[in-house]
């Protein structure tokens, strides 16, 4: 008993000093991971990568970015949500989507609100109803009454959940009968858009707005209740009599143990990034308009919006995968 109590104390001798010292490292002392959800080179890499960049000036470390796709998003999120509650993974992505993949799947890998943490705002987005830009329609009532007259005959694109739920929104508001088509990506209903064999697609802000610049689309409607600063000129749905607010909004997002004098530096480090001139001209070339809020009215956010999808989900009429 005596041998034993004396190696514990040896071994106490050598290792509290190195223990002490490892508590006391400043953070950040090691490489920061940035986690996107999504493929290289898309809208959300360019944001992500936008940011790995500004933060490794602010902090002085590397900043890996690492792409873990698939699952609209789900491994991302499982992946963060199991990470070492240290600081280390950021995760950035779309508030509504974690939302929307609690009601999209049956068992959903974590329950986001108690696994995640907001630490800040990225950006804020409307999603955007664009039609063929040499159609007579210049008004949302334009091509609802065309609509009306085509019933079950006219269709739209969509080819995600919040587009899917915005189209179904607009369909029940203005008594259509237009038919939902799936695409896997915005790009992917080009063709049928331009020959005319579905009347109007449901796009996010970067790809509507390049169609709208290189002639080949109008933007209708807009899917937030106030006009984007970044497109002051582009109306709202309820501007033009249909109810919408469907305000898209990105973040980043920690594991939900981590310490908050991180979640705090954090958040101190994305709000300079985002006050900046820079990142203002960024996100407004995209379409959208920086984001700034605290931990709390994040994750406060995170809390309604995933009370809305439960409903905006059945108004879709999207099954659980």
């Amino acid at each position: 008993m005596r041998m034993t109590r004396q190696i514990a104390a040896i071994a106490l001798a050598v290792f509290a000093p190195w223990s002490a010292t490892a508590q006391a490292q400043p953070y950040p002392s090691k490489d920061i991971h940035l986690i996107c959800g999504f493929p290289p080179g898309g809208g959300a890499d360019l944001i992500v990568r936008f940011y790995a960049e500004k933060l490794r000036l602010l902090t002085g470390r590397t900043i890996v970015v690492e792409n873990k796709v698939g699952a609209l998003g789900n491994i991302a999120t499982q992946y963060t949500a199991r990470a070492k509650p240290d600081g280390y993974t950021i995760y950035i992505t779309g508030g509504p989507g974690l939302a929307a993949n609690m009601y999209l799947f049956k068992k959903p890998p974590v329950d986001i609100v108690k696994d995640l943490q907001v630490v800040a705002g990225i950006n804020r987005l409307a999603t955007m109803l664009a039609v063929r830009a040499d159609r007579p329609w210049k008004t949302l009532a334009d091509l609802t009454a065309y609509l009306k007259e085509k019933g079950d005959r006219a269709s739209y694109a969509s080819n995600n959940p919040v587009a899917q739920a915005i189209g179904e929104i607009y369909k029940q508001s203005a008594g259509l009968k237009t038919v939902q088509i799936n695409y896997k990506t915005s790009s992917d209903s080009s063709n049928d858009i331009q020959s005319g064999a579905v009347d109007f697609g449901i796009f996010d802000p970067v790809y509507a707005i390049a169609q709208q610049r290189e002639g080949r689309m109008r933007i209708l409607a807009i899917s937030s209740n106030e006009r984007m600063e970044s497109q002051p000129d582009l109306l709202t749905f309820e501007e033009q009599g249909v109810p919408m607010d469907l305000l898209g909004w990105w973040a980043a997002f920690v594991p939900a143990a981590t310490p908050r004098p991180i979640v705090d530096q954090l958040n101190k480090w994305f709000t300079e990034i985002q006050s900046t001139p820079e990142a203002k001209a960024f996100f407004n070339s995209y379409g959208s308009d920086p984001f700034l809020i605290s931990p709390d009215q994040g994750q406060a956010r995170l809390t309604e919006d995933v009370k809305k999808w439960a409903e905006y989900v059945k108004i879709a009429n999207i099954e659980p995968q």
